[in-house]
């Protein structure tokens, strides 16, 4: 038997992933740790009574029962993190000590009973680059401590850098993924995710806020596409030690966005420009693009995203409608 231990996965992905193993794996169980900071109790509602299913809501950094959870697992999913560019920005330590810290913690337990373990990290880390897609080996360009905004990019790096110290030094079969801007059904717009933030303005025919120039790029991938990935890794020897990005390659800028949900949506919603300097805070920097080079992914696995973004717009707004 399989045995799976998701941290996050109270969350918007870890619950996605949830159904996805035990979907690919249905002979597997699964153990859940989540602190709900940014999970949510009900992303986990149709698990509850289900035999495969144990659920911890606990904190990796205090609970005393991880290490014999890592122990009894085969494969780790380590998900739990700080995330969205409003909680990064307005608590930039709570967003440093948990992502390094918790990282930390698991990283120690898994490669002290040596187990196989995928960690998320993000498209943040490649920072300031101007490069037009991001692959998996280029330089990275951080910005200036002074502004928190970057404090999430570099507590993700340490994570990334202490899994492959982990790897080189005691052969750790651990992989790191990139997520390129994962949305779909589940996702809050509570932390700044832009696709829920639009969709429930939408929905409600609220003016929807576009933060800075409205020229900015990003890819969306659905969250179904990306868990796909996710259950396909495990197995995988030749992805250790290894970086991967998961993303969509179709570009979108965030008022082609905008249009785009009120064009999908039949909206009335209007579109209002907000500069960042209000949505977030004085000298805020953005990323003008976003987009991932999937090429090692898809020769490992054979994945690309099925979904299109109509495809993520109407699964948000009809979780919205009906919740």
């Amino acid at each position: 038997m399989t045995n799976f231990l998701i941290t996050g996965g109270a969350g918007f992905i870890g619950s996605h992933l949830t159904a996805e193993l035990l979907k690919q794996y249905p002979d597997s169980s699964i153990t859940i740790v989540d602190n709900l900071s940014t999970g949510r109790r009900e992303n986990l509602a149709s698990f509850e009574n289900d035999p495969r299913i144990r659920i911890f809501f606990n904190d990796i950094l205090s609970m005393p029962e991880l290490e014999k959870l890592v122990a009894q697992s085969s494969t780790i999913f380590h998900l739990a993190a700080a995330v969205g560019v409003e909680l990064v920005v307005h608590d930039p330590v709570q967003t440093i000590k948990t992502n390094v810290d918790g990282s930390a913690r698991i990283l120690d337990f898994a490669a002290k009973y040596h187990k196989r373990i995928i960690i998320a990290s993000t498209s943040e880390v490649y920072g300031k680059s101007a490069k037009d897609n991001f692959e998996e080996n280029d330089d990275l360009i951080i910005g200036a401590p002074t502004h928190s905004r970057w404090s999430y990019a570099c507590s993700k790096l340490i994570d990334e850098f202490l899994l492959m110290a982990y790897h080189q030094h005691s052969q750790l079969p651990g992989t790191i993924v990139r997520f390129f801007n994962i949305v779909g059904p589940r996702q809050t717009g509570k932390y700044g995710m832009v696709i829920p933030r639009f969709v429930q303005a939408a929905v409600n025919g609220k003016p929807i806020r576009v933060f800075g120039s409205g020229k900015q790029t990003r890819c969306f991938c659905h969250v179904a596409d990306t868990v796909r990935a996710l259950a396909a890794l495990p197995d995988k020897r030749e992805a250790y030690g290894q970086i991967y990005n998961i993303g969509s390659q179709n570009s979108i800028s965030m008022m082609q966005l905008a249009e785009k949900v009120i064009e999908v949506l039949h909206s009335n919603s209007s579109i209002e420009l907000i500069p960042y300097e209000q949505a977030y805070a004085k000298g805020f920097e953005d990323m003008m693009r976003r987009s991932p080079d999937t090429a090692k992914i898809k020769k490992l696995l054979g994945w690309q995203p099925e979904r299109s973004l109509e495809d993520i717009i109407n699964d948000v707004a009809n979780e919205m409608r009906h919740s």
